[in-house]
């Protein structure tokens, strides 16, 4: 398929903007993975520069761009080249261009001085094709939510901010799995809040797509009902993502096994606050003085003595009123 666009792109940045979200859709609707990389995208560009008033000037096409980044640089250098030989009173050639990535500059790739260079006649085994009113209805209204109608929705619908929005509309995948997962857990801040940090993080540092990883939907909101209830803390949550991401264990079993149980014991807790109180003097004195970075010290201590597990909110009271 050759998407071609009319000439009303003004700027680098308006075309860079134009492809992003035309990649976007395409890759919604499914029509294509849109992989520059393998060949399932490409793009050329055609660009001159115009006076205020008048006709549109002599156009430039470069052709095999690697990237929209490559693109969008390479008509940055364009509009400098064509406006130096504009204002020394030369003219500018017709003619294809490719861009030098070491260079950082466009090179000349063949001339097309005359029209007819570019081969403008009817191709003789395509027929007219003639689309009805009512069949481009049809197919509108069979056209799944768009991205920034998806957007929209997320902030308005979800409450969350318009970067979150971004983030989570980027890809329908990726949206997919943050909806599905507030079906199960509806928080949606606290939602996006995961799945933009720990779970991408994993995605990334893996080089996995989404639909490869073993963390379902469902698995995350199990993740953070366990946190809700005080099962597990934040920081041994992340470690039970890591976990569910690597196995795909359900969390119950994972808790159980790797022994990720949150102590909420304040019994238990009160005593080895005792011990480090006990084993931190100069602390309890600096805290007594007023410097509070001191109770942070002496959490930390005590997180450390239960490598992580004790309820946060419970050793910061506890650690107080011991202080």
């Amino acid at each position: 398929m050759e998407i071609v666009s009319y000439p009303d792109i003004h700027s680098p940045e308006e075309a860079y903007q134009y492809l992003t979200d035309l990649k976007k859709i395409l890759q919604y609707l499914k029509v294509s993975d849109c992989n520059m990389e393998e060949g399932s995208l490409r793009c050329d560009a055609n660009i001159s520069l115009t006076p205020r008033e008048g006709e549109m000037g002599v156009k430039t096409e470069l052709k095999n761009m690697n990237s929209f980044k490559d693109l969008k640089d390479a008509l940055i250098s364009e509009v400098k080249r064509q406006a130096y030989l504009l204002d020394k009173g030369e003219r500018v050639v017709q003619e294809t261009r490719l861009w030098d990535i070491k260079k950082k500059k466009t090179i000349s790739m063949r001339s097309k001085e005359e029209a007819h260079d570019y081969r403008y006649f009817p191709e003789p085994d395509l027929l007219p094709l003639k689309l009805k009113k009512k069949w481009i209805e049809k197919i509108k209204r069979g056209i799944p939510e768009l991205p920034s109608h998806r957007f929209e929705r997320f902030v308005e619908e979800y409450k969350l901010p318009p970067y979150d929005a971004e983030v989570l509309t980027n890809s329908g995948c990726l949206a997919d799995y943050f909806e599905e997962c507030v079906k199960l857990f509806p928080h949606p801040k606290l939602v996006s809040n995961w799945v933009m940090g720990e779970l991408l993080r994993l995605v990334k540092r893996e080089g996995k797509s989404l639909d490869e990883v073993k963390i379902t939907p469902a698995g995350l909101a199990e993740i953070l009902s366990e946190v809700e209830k005080g099962t597990l803390s934040g920081s041994l949550a992340k470690e039970s993502i890591e976990q569910m991401f690597k196995t795909g264990k359900g969390i119950k079993q994972i808790i159980e096994e790797k022994g990720l149980r949150q102590i909420s014991n304040e019994e238990s807790l009160r005593e080895m606050a005792e011990e480090i109180i006990k084993e931190n003097p100069k602390a309890v004195k600096d805290f007594q003085k007023g410097k509070k970075e001191a109770l942070g010290y002496l959490i930390g201590q005590l997180m450390k003595k239960t490598k992580g597990k004790a309820n946060p909110k419970l050793a910061n009271k506890i650690i107080r009123e011991k202080i």
